[in-house]
């Protein structure tokens, strides 16, 4: 079977985006639809804002998530080892792409998952030789460096609105699986958007994915 592929463009230190993925391969499985491959594109959000994420804006947000949608993640989130960019991970992502569609979405979750779960610190050099040894995945080179710019202009003349931004076929939709909004105080209300995901991934898949199978 041809595998589809479904592209995000996001940052890995997107803390909407760790949970967004995690409901995303979750429903994947519960589809049983083992054709379906990631394709995360780099969306270099310290070059779309002008500057790194900030720590605390990253932890509050994580706070809002693990109290309103998914308990029990962002254990390892400390401001000790929070990368001070994620370009040389976004190029290790890039690489193992470059190999392989599936070594590149394993890729991309286990650096998600290393910075908010295990609390490393993923612009650390040293920190991202042993996980691209851990994961038989080559390095990072020049030109890969050079795809994570190329995907960030793709990706503004895509339109892209953030992170993550999911794009198949004929369909796309900023994150999808998370109902995002503002009270009038300004704090974030989020919420997992089962339907939202579901008629996405219909739409994208061609398939009624409210069924359980």
């Amino acid at each position: 079977m041809t595998p589809t592929t479904i592209e995000v463009f996001a940052d890995i230190w997107c803390p909407f985006t760790h949970v967004g993925l995690r409901l995303v391969v979750a429903e994947r499985t519960r589809l049983a639809r083992n054709d379906v491959v990631l394709r995360v594109r780099p969306w270099p959000l310290e070059l779309v804002n002008g500057m790194p994420m900030s720590f605390d804006a990253t932890e509050d947000h994580a706070r809002d998530l693990v109290e309103q949608v998914s308990p029990g993640l962002f254990a390892g989130l400390a401001r000790e080892t929070f990368p001070t960019s994620t370009m040389p991970a976004l190029a290790l992502v890039e690489a193992a792409y470059r190999r392989d569609a599936r070594l590149g979405e394993a890729m991309s979750l286990r650096l998600r998952d290393a910075l908010f779960e295990e609390g490393r610190d993923i612009s650390d050099s040293g920190v991202l030789a042993e996980i691209s040894d851990e994961m038989v995945a080559p390095p990072a080179e020049a030109y890969d460096a050079d795809a994570v710019m190329a995907s960030l202009e793709e990706g503004r003349l895509r339109g892209v609105l953030g992170s993550p931004h999911f794009f198949c076929g004929m369909s796309d939709a900023f994150c999808p699986s998370l109902d995002l909004s503002r009270d009038e105080h300004g704090a974030l209300r989020a919420k997992r958007s089962t339907e939202g995901l579901r008629n996405f991934l219909g739409a994208c898949l061609g398939a009624q994915t409210t069924d359980d199978h």
